[in-house]
């Protein structure tokens, strides 16, 4: 075999080509994809993770019959969170070359950022680094600033300081202010809310061990929110946005927060504290209320919030919910046309009282496994409590598929940036 790896995609479908699953076929300097009439993305998907296996570095795509898609599909399963790179795209009539370096850069960052250590991404690096990464696509069209410690007690923006203040590393508020119109007095056109739990322990509703393993990735929606402004900017995207990551260590400490707690937010909302672990909306209320602020007509939050979610839809897709229905419905085909899967559950006006508190107008979760029934469903109903215009303009992805606690024979293990193209679309779109 040569040292060059090449892979080419083949229309020779022969049953023999096909029946071990991965279509492939491995010539002396490389190899063949057989295409399929069904599931041709997934399938060469599965078949770059095969190659990958093999202990295969690099390979260099050849041929006409790659497009942009399959391109960026057999990226998707080559990468794995040792080896961000190894893909030499081929620059042929069907492929745009411009979009695939767009994607890889911005699944790059993302990957980079979930497939991090705590150690390494904690809150104050996370929202820096965020604010550094679109900084660098548009240095003279981005401001921002990072809120941090009690000074987020300062601008009332409790439930943040709350879930991260048992940390030795102080909870942060990131504003990042991406204005390429020129004009200080532009209206915000949309509002990105990320969910930014660096480290997700649960607090006193501490997690066993095999569920808090994988919690470095809990950061999942800030890295997703921030990747698709990012996305959307390399496109070409051209109004006004504003980001807000929320970002915490969920630890416990002596000064950590406690069950029976009662948080008073901005908005005036009271909210019992019945499980430390439904944390990420108690962050993402702030980045809610902030967003609702800037006047923007559209808000998008995307958190990795539920594992109910989990439960209902599975790893492939991710879950939308909003009082909104045309808008999630929307944002639904928007993911289709990015080849991301998005299914939308249930969301209504009641949903906000499902959580009931003796003591303040809500509960942040049930005191239940899970949340009880309809878990996910009741978190977006408390977060609905802070956005403007009744829901109208709001849509929220809890990121069911943004990441695998092992390896499949689709993914590597780690974050497989699912949701970020459908923000980026999202955003142009409907900004």
């Amino acid at each position: 075999m040569s040292e060059k790896f090449i892979v080419r995609l083949s229309e020779d479908a022969k049953p023999e080509y096909l029946s071990a699953g991965a279509a492939l076929s491995f010539e002396k300097d490389g190899a063949f994809i057989h295409l399929q009439q069904d599931e041709t993305l997934k399938n060469i998907q599965k078949a770059a993770r095969s190659i990958a296996q093999q202990g295969i570095k690099q390979v260099h795509l050849e041929g006409d019959l790659w497009c942009t898609e399959s391109q960026w599909a057999f990226y998707q399963g080559f990468v794995s969170p040792k080896a961000l790179d190894g893909v030499v795209f081929v620059d042929n009539d069907q492929s745009d070359l411009k979009e695939l370096d767009a994607l890889k850069a911005s699944a790059t960052w993302m990957r980079q950022m979930i497939n991090g250590t705590a150690e390494d991404i904690y809150p104050e690096s996370l929202a820096g680094k965020a604010a550094e990464f679109i900084q660098s696509l548009a240095p003279e069209h981005v401001s921002y600033q990072i809120i941090k410690g009690d000074a987020l007690l300062e601008q009332q923006w409790i439930g943040i300081h709350e879930v991260g203040r048992g940390s030795e590393r102080p909870p942060v508020l990131l504003e990042l202010d991406y204005n390429p119109t020129g004009n200080d007095d532009a209206p915000v056109s949309a509002a990105l809310v990320g969910k930014g739990i660096t480290f997700d322990s649960g607090g006193y509703s501490i997690k066993p061990s095999e569920g808090m393993l994988t919690m470095k990735c809990d950061m999942g929606g800030a890295a997703t929110v921030t990747a698709g402004l990012a996305l959307a900017i390399q496109r070409g995207f051209d109004r006004r946005v504003k980001l807000f990551l929320c970002c915490a260590e969920n630890l416990i400490s002596g000064h950590a927060y406690k069950l029976g707690d009662i948080l008073t937010y901005k908005n005036g909302t009271t909210v019992e504290i019945v499980n430390t672990d439904a944390e990420g909306r108690l962050v993402l209320a702030d980045g809610l209320m902030a967003a609702g602020e800037t006047g923007a007509e559209l808000i998008i939050d995307a958190a990795t919030l539920t594992g109910a979610a989990l439960v209902a839809v599975g790893q492939e897709y991710n879950a939308l919910f909003g009082l909104d229905k045309t808008l999630v419905g929307d944002v639904q085909q928007f993911a289709s046309d990015e080849f991301e899967a998005a299914w939308p559950l249930p969301l209504e006006k009641w949903h906000q009282n499902n959580c009931p508190s003796p003591y303040a107008d809500t509960a942040n979760s049930r005191a239940q496994k899970g949340g009880g029934f309809g878990g996910a469903s009741n978190a977006a109903g408390f977060l609905s409590r802070f956005v403007p215009n009744e829901g109208q303009g709001w849509v929220h992805i809890d990121l069911a598929a943004s990441f695998q606690n092992s390896a499949s024979g689709q993914w590597a293990a780690g974050a497989t940036t699912l949701g970020m193209r459908t923000v980026a679309r999202t955003l142009q779109e409907k900004a």
